[in-house]
């Protein structure tokens, strides 16, 4: 049997469904506490203002991403993929999250605006987590499948290289829709930003033998 939902998860739910609904500006805490079945005095024990709620609602969010990017990683990295493949489902599924939670809204537009008006702390901060997740990965497959990247470049050079793609391809996509011309554009940016970050194999041998012949010379 499910366990009953912990008050502030009701609360958050309500609030997600009710500025999906009306956005932000239109949303009360009136609202937010009449959807989640409470009265205004009871939401107000566990947040005291709207944009507490709302703030408490994008952590959410970016915490539900990061946890749907790391568990792609993690089912790609099993499947036995290379690089990119596991680079391109991770980064789509965190995208994916976030664009799924607010998708539909006629208020998207707004909301997206509103977050990081109301949030600027919680963006920078869940973009540097973000990052470090691509780090993290970019390293461990490196590592496993003794992967070379290029002069100049670690894994957190490469990850900051990757968020960077996928900025840029959100300013062709502000909203992130349509989500999948959105993840598709994106795919092909990280595909050859990582077909061209990486050492071929087949150079590698080649580069130690000239290194050889150097040293005896």
């Amino acid at each position: 049997m499910r366990a009953p939902a912990k008050p502030q998860d009701r609360i958050l739910d309500a609030a997600m469904r009710v500025f999906r609904r009306h956005g932000f500006r239109r949303s009360s805490i009136e609202q937010a506490a009449e959807a989640a079945g409470l009265t205004r005095q009871a939401l107000y024990h566990h947040f005291d203002s709207k944009e507490a709620l709302f703030r408490a609602v994008i952590a959410r969010l970016y915490e539900s991403a990061l946890s749907a990017e790391i568990a792609a990683a993690e089912a790609e990295e099993r499947a036995g993929n290379g690089l990119a493949e596991i680079l391109v489902a991770e980064i789509s599924a965190r995208l994916r999250q976030l664009v799924s939670s607010l998708e539909g809204s006629p208020h998207l537009e707004e909301l997206f605006s509103e977050h990081l008006a109301q949030a600027p702390d919680l963006y920078q901060t869940y973009a540097s987590r973000y990052a470090e997740q691509v780090a993290a990965t970019i390293a461990r497959v490196c590592r496993r499948t003794k992967l070379t990247l290029h002069r100049g470049l670690n894994p957190r050079a490469l990850a900051r290289l990757v968020e960077m793609a996928v900025h840029g391809t959100k300013s062709a996509y502000p909203s992130m829709l349509p989500a999948d011309a959105f993840l598709k554009d994106l795919g092909v940016m990280l595909r050859m930003l990582i077909a061209g970050a990486v050492v071929s194999p087949a150079k590698q041998p080649a580069k130690k033998s000239r290194r050889k012949r150097e040293n005896r010379t």
